[in-house]
């Protein structure tokens, strides 16, 4: 396993924008994601009736087992995460702030800690603000650009952060990245590794073959979006 943990040098000013996106995202999993999760749908929504048609689409389950195992919150995802097939502008805001589980908030964050004090001093704080919600919306349409008849919906920042990660690739190209490197039992350490081989790593290897190869879905990781993203970051 290999897991970038930190960056070198760090700027001295205080990323409080940086700090406030993590707080909301966190904030949002806490009081939403997690309530929600564990709370029955309510079967008189409206939308409940889309969201079982769009699943029906997608292979036919039965309506029963897939009752069974609904909560409030896969209803929620439903109707703020942005559906290609059914865009709503609010969306491309909302769905920055859900994420899928703890797991894909966590990744989420840890990269957003990591690059995003550099940038946000680099930018300033307001238009570093503008570029992370920026390089989010276009992360989405350019995700929504090869699945335009799609009923899923894409939530998560990842899209924002991979514009993050773009603006860092273009400014920062000689700052080294502290690595974790675990392969249990024979190593456990970390190795610093210049900035732009592991975020052109992260683009190359990780988004654009996976994209490629497994379609623009990619198997439930929306490789698109992070494509989209980052090449947001390089040109804005």
């Amino acid at each position: 396993m290999f897991l970038p943990v930190g960056d070198i040098p760090n700027p001295r000013s205080t990323p409080w924008v940086t700090y406030v996106l993590i707080a909301i995202n966190v904030a949002v999993f806490a009081l939403v994601t997690i309530p929600l999760s564990l709370a029955r749908p309510d079967l008189a929504d409206p939308l409940l009736l889309d969201y079982l048609n769009a699943l029906n689409l997608r292979g036919n389950w039965p309506i029963e087992s897939v009752l069974e195992q609904l909560s409030a919150y896969d209803l929620a995802v439903f109707r703020y995460g942005y559906r290609p097939a059914d865009p709503a502008l609010t969306n491309l805001l909302f769905a920055m702030f859900m994420h899928a589980g703890w797991l894909h908030l966590a990744g989420n964050m840890l990269f957003l800690y990591i690059f995003g004090d550099n940038v946000e001093h680099r930018m300033g704080p307001w238009r570093y603000l503008l570029g992370y919600l920026g390089a989010g919306v276009a992360a989405t349409l350019f995700f929504a650009l090869f699945v335009p008849a799609s009923q899923v919906p894409l939530i998560g920042a990842s899209g924002a952060i991979s514009g993050v990660l773009g603006f860092y690739f273009i400014w920062f190209p000689r700052n080294q990245v502290k690595v974790f490197v675990f392969l249990f039992p024979l190593l456990m350490t970390h190795v610093l590794i210049p900035a732009r081989l592991v975020l052109g790593f992260y683009l190359l290897a990780d988004n654009l073959l996976p994209f490629l190869l497994t379609g623009s879905e990619g198997g439930g990781v929306a490789h698109g979006a992070h494509i989209g993203g980052f090449l947001a970051g390089m040109g804005l």
